[in-house]
Formats: C-alpha cells, structure tokens, sequence
C-alpha cells in the first residue's frame, strides 16, 4: 500500500526542513490533535499513540542530506516506512511530501488507509508551522 500526503510548500530551504525532521523529538509537534501518547526513546526512535490506535514505534531507518529522511516501524506487527521528500523550490523555499509505504493484507489495507491518509496529511501541513 502506498499512500502520499498533498506537496507542502515551506518557507525554509531542504537543509532546515531536513534537519527538522531528523530531530525526531520535533515529530511531536505535527501530531494531530487525538494523540495520546509521546514519547523520545533515544536519538533516531520515538514512541507515539493516537486515540483508540496501538502504540507505533517509529526508528530513523535513513537520511539522504538534503533531500530524504525515512521512519520505519521498529518492532510489532506491522512493517511500513514513512518517507520525507524534500525538493527545493527556490530560495529558501521547499517542497516537502510524506509518503507511506506499508505491506499490507487487504483487510487491514481497507481499514486503515483513511486513518492512515489523514494522519500523513496532518503531519505533512503541520510542517510549515512548526519549523
């Protein structure tokens, strides 16, 4: 299953969003407003939950300076990756899309790719107001 989230344009260049997104405590800051728990495990893997949703663990898997950063599941049941693209627009200004990649049954692919829809599409906007 892939999923994208809408292209955010940012007022900041590849560099700041790429180091925005590497530090993974400033994760917390995107949530959406239902979440329930967060939770830094060490420098590249944070802990969060959202209302009524299991506890994800999300471990830095790579980061391509300027450009790309991806999240991947770190333990449990699910194996998917979340991925940062980061594309220069012009001085100081960037284009940032997160895209989901998941290997998924069907069930569970019908259940959760509007959850997991909205969820990539809020980090995505929330992006610009926190950095």
């Amino acid at each position: 299953m892939n999923l994208e989230s809408p292209k955010i344009s940012v007022s900041k260049s590849p560099q700041e969003v790429f180091d925005f997104l590497s530090d993974v405590k400033n994760f917390e800051a995107l949530m959406p407003e239902n979440i329930s728990k967060f939770e830094v495990l060490d420098n590249d893997k944070f802990l969060f939950a959202l209302k009524g949703m299991p506890e994800i663990i999300l471990k830095k898997k790579e980061a391509i300076a300027p450009n790309k950063i991806v999240l991947g599941a770190a333990g449990g049941k699910l194996d998917f990756s979340l991925i940062g693209n980061i594309v220069e627009t012009g001085h100081d200004m960037s284009n940032v899309q997160l895209q989901f990649t998941g290997d998924f049954n069907p069930m569970m692919a019908m259940m959760i790719k509007g959850p997991i829809s909205k969820f990539i599409e809020t980090l995505a906007t929330s992006i610009p107001k926190a950095i």
